[in-house]
């Protein structure tokens, strides 16, 4: 009797156990995973189009940098070599060469670099700062769009001939002499606002200037006296030109209080020594 006791008590614990089992694995029937395959087919794709050609890609733009060796390579990167871009949408285009790498500009050595901006004739800023140039052809930057030419800190005697659509030409720290500067060469530059000469060897402020200016910088040249018209109408004393307002020739061995008549028709009186 008590043996069929035991046996049914033993019986009757296995079968909660049985019971209890599912449970104690993570409580129900586990899903097997997918294959690759099938779970790639269970995406929902939507208007997805694997061909490119089918999207507007007229906004990108393809940073193009200029290596020691003449090759050009797309990159996300801003470096020592700028930014130019070579899609045709862009709103600036722009070169720039890394520094110590030149010793001179002329058109078959930079045509590799500018074939592929000028093309289209939307190359806006060249920046050639810290380089070791000593000329540059005469033509070689004569493109159509070019508005910031930048050259600062080479080693330049003259500059070459400029384009009518410049805003900016920024060439201090180098080694203009007043002869290296074509007669008349901003004349005809009636886009001109900036025209930055600091830190040459200059004798003279070259001339004419284009009435659009409003910076010029001159600092640390060789300059010892200012013509009368040189920024004034000397036979129209009403005459004010307001959009030059910076005028900059300290360091130069000039004393500007001999020279009043060159500066009654401008807003500020130029910054430098008047004794």
């Amino acid at each position: 009797m008590r043996i069929s006791a035991l046996l049914g008590l033993i019986a009757l614990v296995i079968k909660k156990m049985e019971a209890m089992t599912p449970w104690m694995d993570g409580g129900g029937k586990q899903e097997q995973p997918q294959d690759e395959g099938t779970a790639y087919n269970n995406l929902e794709l939507g208007s997805y189009d694997p061909n490119l050609d089918n999207y507007d890609l007229s906004n990108y733009e393809e940073k193009v940098i200029k290596s020691d060796y003449g090759v050009l390579t797309p990159t996300t990167e801003v470096g020592t070599l700028a930014p130019p871009t070579t899609r045709a949408s862009t709103k600036t285009m722009m070169a720039t060469m890394a520094p110590r790498t030149w010793t001179a500009i002329t058109t078959p050595s930079i045509s590799s670099l500018l074939n592929a901006l000028t093309a289209q004739g939307k190359l806006k800023r060249i920046d050639l700062s810290g380089n070791s140039i000593s000329t540059i052809e005469d033509d070689a930057f004569l493109l159509p769009a070019l508005q910031e030419l930048i050259i600062p800190e080479n080693k330049l005697v003259s500059l070459p001939r400029l384009p009518g659509s410049l805003v900016r030409l920024d060439a201090q720290l180098n080694n203009l002499q007043s002869p290296g500067i074509l007669p008349e060469s901003f004349r005809e530059l009636k886009k001109l606002q900036f025209l930055y000469l600091s830190d040459n060897k200059l004798d003279y402020i070259p001339v004419p200037l284009p009435s659009s200016l409003r910076s010029l910088h001159l600092q640390n040249n060789h300059i010892q006296m200012i013509p009368e018209d040189i920024f004034c109408n000397a036979q129209d004393h009403t005459y004010i030109r307001r959009a030059l307002e910076d005028i900059r020739l300290d360091g130069n061995p000039i004393n500007l209080s001999l020279f009043p008549n060159a500066y009654f028709c401008l807003p500020r009186l130029p910054i430098g020594s008047y004794t």
